[in-house]
């Protein structure tokens, strides 16, 4: 895991984590970094937020996509304001072997989406030769 720190008034600091497609390395990973959150002084209000919009991203690229994938976590301060970005890089759309997207239960998936859109001030997708990254920017004053 590679962090930058910096810890002048406007602070950017950057983590970069491989995600093993193993059960449990959600969980791992969301130990981790609220970890990297508490040294790098993220605003409080921002912590479980973040935590859980880093659980639905993961857990998304570990259950619908192939490996590999990666999150990418950057804390970026200013004049009062910080801005929390988490960006998960996955190999792109996978059923589980012998299902496909028309299977899939939605009492118990679906709703991570939801979860993003409504905890983060910006978020999106893009598609591209290594796969597909979906980020949020959650925002606090």
């Amino acid at each position: 895991m590679a962090v930058q720190l910096n810890t002048s008034p406007r602070a950017a600091c950057a983590m970069v984590c491989p995600l093993p497609h193993v059960p449990g390395a959600v969980s791992v990973v969301r130990g981790r970094v609220r970890a990297l959150l508490a040294d790098w002084n993220v605003f409080p209000e921002l912590v479980e937020d973040c935590l859980l919009v880093v659980s639905e991203l993961l857990t998304n690229a570990i259950v619908h996509a192939l490996p590999p994938a990666e999150l990418r976590l950057s804390w970026a301060r200013g004049d009062g304001l910080g801005t929390l970005r988490v960006e998960v890089t996955d190999g792109g759309p996978a059923c589980p072997a012998g299902q496909s997207a028309a299977e899939i239960d939605p009492d118990e998936h679906g709703r991570g989406e939801e979860i993003v859109h409504a905890l983060a001030t910006r978020h999106g997708m893009s598609v591209h030769s290594g796969g597909v990254t979906r980020w949020a920017d959650l925002v606090a004053a």
